[in-house]
């Protein structure tokens, strides 16, 4: 078993993401029950605070650096990657499974002819090897998977592993300038909603499903999701009539989360919603059809219209953070 983690840091605007704080975190407990250490590999071009990385538990984080991969690039990424772990070699790799570690993960896994773990929820160790539990079966049953590769990649879902308090410790931080980086694929341009949280990321989430009966009523989604300090979210048949964008659709086909709590409204559960959403802590959802799918999961259940439940829900909790 090699004795290096390697964890790709993703950054935004500069911004470093929490889910790879998170990646670094679980890297550091793992290494220690390996008796290895934690790297940490940045690409972009100005990102804030990477010393701060070491609060979690990596030692070095080496930062490539360039205007034009400022904007994730998956060629140049998985290059830059792919070539730091041959020369400093690196045979553990750890990403966060947002859309962008998802996509860049198994690029790097065929470039260094490694085993691929996608959405990890469980690491543990056995024998000096690493075992990783993930979802089968949209999210119905749980495997245990050992990689055999000598080289071994683990992306691991965003909001399940926990990244702890961080430590007063520095990371030692080296700037690596990228003269001509590999731009076959650059990623132009990147929407935001502004003011809106990342439902891959949230701690709390609001949904809202064809129960709605029409984009017009999402207003209580966002309504209730302001009062709670939640992301909005969506099922994918609201997404597909362009009741809302897909950057909140939340499923198998949308985005897998983790919250704390997931507040599903009008949603019925359809397998597919339910894959992205049902490892969350706690479940509570409202619904008129008392026996939709969503109570199976649902940790509180509420059969009722949303339209009456919602806005007295929404003053009730106004009331008490008064």
């Amino acid at each position: 078993m090699a004795d290096k983690i390697l964890v790709f840091i993703e950054q935004r605007n500069g911004k470093i993401k929490k889910s790879s704080l998170e990646a670094v975190k679980t890297a550091s407990d793992i290494a220690q029950k390996l008796s290895g250490s934690v790297e940490a590999i940045s690409i972009g071009n100005e990102i804030e605070n990477l010393e701060n990385v070491g609060g979690f538990g990596a030692g070095k984080v080496t930062h490539y650096k360039n205007a034009d991969l400022e904007n994730y690039s998956p060629s140049g990424y998985a290059d830059i990657i792919s070539n730091y772990s041959t020369e400093n070699n690196i045979d553990l790799f750890f990403f966060a499974a947002s859309s962008m570690g998802k996509d860049l993960a198994p690029r790097v896994a065929i470039k260094t002819d490694s085993g691929l773990a996608m959405d990890c929820i469980l690491l543990n160790c056995e024998s000096n090897e690493i075992i990783a539990t993930r979802p089968i079966y949209a999210g119905k049953a749980l495997i245990d998977v050992k990689l055999t590769s000598p080289k071994k990649v683990f992306v691991l879902r965003p909001n399940v592993f926990n990244s702890g308090t961080p430590t007063d410790k520095k990371a030692e931080v080296s700037v690596v300038n990228v003269d001509s980086p590999n731009l076959s694929v650059k990623v132009v341009d990147i929407k935001k909603s502004e003011g809106k949280i990342d439902v891959a990321e949230a701690d709390i989430i609001v949904s809202g499903g064809r129960g709605m009966k029409g984009p017009e009523h999402f207003k209580l989604v966002e309504d209730l999701a302001q009062v709670l300090g939640a992301a909005s979210g969506a099922s994918r048949a609201v997404v597909d009539a362009g009741w809302r964008p897909h950057s909140e659709q939340v499923g198998q086909t949308g985005k897998t989360v983790s919250p704390n709590l997931y507040v599903a409204l009008g949603i019925s559960g359809a397998i597919q919603h339910l894959a992205g959403m049902r490892s969350s802590k706690y479940i509570v959802a409202i619904n008129k059809d008392k026996d939709a799918p969503i109570f199976q999961v649902a940790d509180y259940g509420i059969a009722g219209d949303v339209f009456e439940i919602v806005p007295a829900m929404i003053e009730e909790i106004k009331k008490i953070k008064s």
